[in-house]
């Protein structure tokens, strides 16, 4: 099958948990193109494994001091090169759009008549899960951003809903590879300001702090860690890591869930998604929430032991069988088979 695969560029959430369905769909001898967008090439992390792909400007959501910037986001927004992106976007032969929330496919998919999958945790909304309550210009967002026609939502629980588990990377299943060090904790908050998080952390000397986000430049600082971005290395700290501290965006939880480390959430402002997911993982028990950086959540939080591993099942196998099954109204019983396995560690 010929697939045209589109990846949301503005989060490393949606690039990682789509490598690993795009490979998954390789393996099975599907002819996979990949289509990035929302952020520029330059700035792209660990990409090469999408090839062929072409990056688009597509659209982006701005961000400031941990909230959203509806004025800023209306701003940056190209109308004319969007639509011409779209309309000069070559389909011939293709025989199924897969959107990981990337507006661009999702548009030439429903203009050119392509049957469409939603792959990705926004595509759960559309099923009754926890949702924050928001103003109406915000759940249509999250709603109508890259609509498709068939749903592969992704969830931390099912709630009795036709949803799949996270999407786990492969090195993950195998957790003996690095044991845990007591007293690490991983911290990747992406949209607030360094040295916010510096100063939110700095009191607790207790514990080492291994800080991902706007870090530009890499080193340490007695119990402060600050590294760039790297996967192998993100990876490498989350699998050691005690706990994480993390905004409330979807993939990073499900996988500190997956490990069974304790987890303390900031949702961004304004986001209704992650709002959303703060209150799904308060209703779940699954960690903490805090609305600002709050020394005092923070303080007794550290204070919580880690939790057991969730052992996510391999998700994207199934996913990879439903879209080589053909019959995609038939869902349930791929996601409830999801949930009903655990694997073993490798």
């Amino acid at each position: 099958m010929r697939i045209l695969f589109g990846v949301q560029g503005t989060g490393n959430g949606h690039i990682s948990r789509s490598r690993e369905l795009v490979r998954r769909l390789r393996e099975d001898g599907h002819d996979i193109s990949v289509i990035i967008s929302g952020r520029k090439e330059s700035e792209l992390k660990e990409i090469e494994v999408f090839s062929p792909f072409r990056v688009l400007k597509g659209m982006t959501l701005v961000t400031y001091k941990g909230r959203m910037n509806y004025i800023e986001t209306m701003f940056q927004l190209d109308l004319m090169r969007l639509m011409s992106d779209v309309l000069l976007l070559d389909t011939s032969g293709i025989d199924l759009v897969i959107t990981d929330f990337e507006p661009v496919t999702s548009m030439v998919a429903r203009m050119r008549n392509i049957p469409s999958m939603g792959f990705g945790h926004q595509y759960a909304f559309k099923y009754d899960i926890p949702i924050a309550r928001g103003n109406v210009f915000e759940k249509y967002t999250l709603l109508n951003f890259a609509p498709a026609r068939y749903n592969a939502g992704l969830h931390w629980s099912h709630f009795d809903q036709p949803i799949f588990p996270p999407v786990i990377p492969a090195s993950l299943y195998d957790r003996a590879i690095l044991p845990r060090v007591e007293g690490k904790i991983l911290v990747y908050l992406p949209f607030e300001e360094v040295e916010d998080v510096t100063e939110f952390i700095a009191p607790f000397s207790g514990f080492d702090f291994f800080i991902y986000g706007k870090v530009t430049v890499a080193g340490d600082e007695g119990h402060m860690h600050y590294r760039t971005y790297s996967r192998e290395g993100f990876l490498a700290d989350l699998m050691e890591s005690d706990g994480v501290v993390c905004n409330a965006g979807f993939e990073l939880p499900g996988e500190a869930l997956h490990l069974g480390k304790k987890l303390l959430l900031r949702p961004l402002d304004g986001q209704i998604e992650q709002e959303s997911n703060a209150l799904a993982m308060a209703r779940l028990g699954f960690g903490m929430v805090m609305h600002a950086l709050d020394r005092e959540v923070l303080g007794e939080w550290l204070k919580r032991p880690c939790r057991e591993p969730l052992n996510y099942s391999r998700t994207v196998d199934y996913i990879a069988e439903w879209i080589k099954n053909g019959r995609w109204e038939d869902l349930q019983k791929y996601t409830d088979a999801a949930w009903s396995e655990k694997p073993q560690p490798l």
